[in-house]
């Protein structure tokens, strides 16, 4: 079989960061191209200015690069889309149709698109909310990843595109910084414990969402990636990880740095969060392609705050 030749979109941002290592880890640095709008060193493997919103530009990397897998991930998300509705709705859509086209035209084999919780309304405001349940989003974040899972369908059914969809909790990573999402605070709040700093949550402090933790996101995304055609047979599959609430997650990290405190000061993320399910049900992704998280709350605590930390004494060595 031949081996993929895989292109992504946001290679820089926060879960792009951490699919492009595991990808050039899985394949190697000859097989993966990372783009984005604003690129920088880190990778091993080729990187690439690109606007998403070019098609042209996106057509002329997929040729001229051989390419035979996409994984789209530029996008802007909820918080931040909140502030620029009308420009979310449309670079957020118009770079999955430029992807989409672009994979028609090349034949491309695969096409990864990011959904998320976002996609759920108030009426999912519960536990164990299944992956068919009614999609009523109230952000332009999850109004366009409802908007990309119909395209994701519809370019399936009608040209038999292998498009692939995860609805991805709240991510955390050591990695890079989140990107302007609502569940933030789950990644500022091991950055403020490791520096010595109070953390002030913009939620309230019982407020349950559901979390993953990085490593899980992507042995999920590649998972799913790499399971035979015939075993996927959802768009939009759920993947549940961890939910906690700001407290819960201030009391786990506590365990390790008892002096660490924080403050609660919920502004207009608080609504969106209460949007969303507290928990997801994904026996789907279990029953079709052997999904299974590997992080419980104490050890992903446990690994950020030693992988943090390690960051901070290389760059410390770094500017003695």
């Amino acid at each position: 079989m031949k081996e993929p030749k895989i292109l992504i979109t946001g290679a820089f941002g926060q879960l792009g960061t951490a699919l492009t290592d595991a990808l050039i880890s899985k394949y190697g640095s000859d097989a993966v191209v990372a783009t984005d709008l604003h690129i920088r060193e880190g990778f091993s493997c080729k990187t690439l200015k690109l606007d998403a919103t070019d098609i042209q530009a996106l057509d002329e990397v997929v040729r001229q690069q051989k390419i035979t897998q996409i994984y789209h991930l530029a996008a802007i998300l909820s918080a931040k889309g909140e502030e620029k509705p009308l420009q979310t709705w449309d670079l957020n859509n118009s770079t999955f149709f430029n992807v989409l086209e672009v994979a028609r035209l090349n034949a491309i084999k695969k096409v990864f698109f990011p959904s998320s919780i976002a996609v759920f309304g108030p009426d999912a405001r519960k536990e164990h909310v299944p992956h068919d349940f009614a999609l009523h989003p109230t952000t332009v974040y999850g109004i366009s990843k409802v908007a990309g899972e119909h395209w994701a369908r519809y370019y399936n059914a009608k040209y038999d595109l292998d498009v692939r969809c995860l609805r991805y909790p709240g991510l955390i990573s050591y990695q890079s910084l989140p990107g302007g999402g609502t569940t933030d605070y789950a990644v500022d709040i091991f950055h403020k414990a490791i520096s010595g700093e109070n953390f002030v949550s913009y939620l309230q402090e019982d407020t349950q969402l559901p979390m993953l933790y990085m490593d899980d996101a992507i042995e999920a995304t590649l998972q799913l990636m790499e399971a035979p055609k015939e075993a996927v047979k959802t768009v939009g599959y759920n993947i549940q990880g961890i939910s906690f609430s700001p407290k819960e997650l201030l009391e786990a990290i506590q365990k390790h740095i008892p002096e660490f405190k924080a403050a609660y000061k919920p502004d207009h993320r608080q609504a969106i969060a209460e949007s969303w399910p507290i928990s997801l049900d994904d026996r789907a992704a279990q029953a079709e392609w052997g999904w299974k998280p590997k992080y419980d709350l104490a050890k992903m605590t446990q690994e950020m705050l030693k992988q943090l930390e390690l960051k901070r004494n290389n760059n410390q060595k770094q500017h003695a």
